[in-house]
């Protein structure tokens, strides 16, 4: 990673920080792209800052994490074979006017020779003005249930009948891949998942008929997040309460914690639901978008994946029925949709968008907080959790105000 101003110390002050699940009132430290603390330079180096920033006030959190996100702006990253790296860099871009400062580029169920030509091109790469950080691809398909398909096309659907060898056979390399969504009830699923987490690689469970001892028995393998709960899985029952279930299950190993990504844009998932499950299992919630290629785009016909969608009232829906697919909805808003929604606090609604996917990717040392020694991607935000600018390493990357220049 290149940093710019190496060296220069940059003190953020009149503001407030989120970190350790509080906002203090004090101010930000920033050098050579990380996190720094402020008693080192009073007490050791005994040092002035090269540069203060008077934050008028706003509230500093660190920089918003999408885990799952198709595409956007015109751009779906899954049928963009032949504009792989100019369609990521045009979404990294966008969505720092939206605070998002790092995210998982999302492949929907495609055909083979689809993900051998996209996967070796999608490289994780650092942010900057450039945009937003990738931390690696989430590929979602085509190891799922056909009855839980939602827009994915059925005929790319795929069983585990090789084992792991299913999914070398399928993605070819899974050098740049950091999620992947399966299954449950899967044949071979749980030695899938166990090889899958010795790559460190995390594993997802959705679109899915799965019950609760399934899923149970996928967590203990190693599965760790739930894709968008509620969505393309059983509804909860009584007797049975399906993989909504492992969000109070007894049966999670110890030491281990279930996250689970949740839509909220307020069409996929009900307020009432993301109240449930708000107060059942708050540590484990993370926002996510699953924003297509119509995200910033006006209504009508767009593309995700294969199949032809089409944006009917702010709704993406497969082209001719009322099955949605997906969100146009941006991450600042779904995290001021789910704060009135849930009526959680500040704090809840931004660490829903921050530590919890970070701490989903094993990542929390370095992003989605604001500790010493983190990366230096944040936001600043009014009281209504509108965006004032976006920074990543230490440099402001985009401004509401005057976004032309990032300063």
């Amino acid at each position: 990673m290149t940093q710019k101003g190496q060296g220069i110390l940059k003190q953020f002050h009149n503001c407030r920080i989120l970190r350790d699940g509080k906002i203090w009132l004090e101010d930000l430290w920033v050098r050579d792209g990380k996190i720094v603390d402020p008693e080192k330079i009073f007490f050791d180096e005994k040092i002035k800052p090269n540069i203060r920033f008077d934050c008028s006030g706003a509230i500093i959190s660190p920089g918003y994490i999408d885990l799952q996100i198709n595409g956007g702006f015109g751009v779906d990253f899954t049928h963009n074979i032949d504009k792989v790296q100019e369609g990521l860099d045009k979404v990294s871009k966008k969505l720092l006017e939206f605070g998002v400062t790092s995210f998982c580029p999302t492949l929907v169920t495609s055909p083979t020779e689809t993900y051998y030509k996209i996967l070796p091109k999608m490289k994780r790469k650092d942010g900057g003005m450039h945009g937003a950080s990738i931390l690696g691809i989430h590929l979602e398909g085509p190891f799922i249930s056909p009855m839980k398909k939602g827009a994915h096309p059925e005929n790319y659907i795929r069983t585990l009948e090789k084992g792991f060898e299913s999914l070398l056979d399928m993605y070819g390399s899974l050098e740049n891949v950091c999620l992947v969504t399966l299954a449950p009830e899967l044949v071979n699923v749980q030695s899938v998942i166990e090889e899958l987490c010795k790559r460190d690689i995390r594993v997802s469970l959705g679109h899915s008929v799965g019950n609760l001892h399934e899923g149970e028995a996928a967590v203990k393998s190693g599965a760790s997040f739930i894709t968008h709960l509620f969505n393309a899985m059983l509804p909860f029952h009584h007797r049975d309460p399906g993989l909504v279930g492992l969000l109070t299950s007894n049966k999670i190993p110890k030491g281990r914690s279930i996250h689970y990504g949740i839509i909220a844009d307020g069409i996929h998932t009900h307020p009432a639901a993301l109240r449930i499950a708000h107060r059942t299992h708050p540590e484990g919630l993370v926002l996510v978008t699953d924003a297509i290629s119509a995200l910033g785009l006006e209504e009508g016909m767009h593309q995700l994946g294969q199949l032809d969608i089409e944006i009917r009232a702010g709704r993406a829906y497969i082209a001719g029925t009322n099955t949605l697919c997906g969100s146009t909805t941006e991450m600042s808003k779904c995290v001021r949709h789910f704060k009135e929604a849930t009526d959680c606090s500040i704090v809840e609604a931004l660490e829903a968008a921050t530590l919890h996917p970070a701490r989903t990717l094993g990542i929390e040392k370095t992003k989605g907080v604001l500790t010493y020694g983190a990366d230096a991607d944040f936001v600043l935000l009014d009281d209504n959790l509108e965006l004032l600018s976006t920074w990543i390493y230490g440099e402001c990357v985009y401004n509401s105000k005057c976004s032309e220049n990032g300063q």
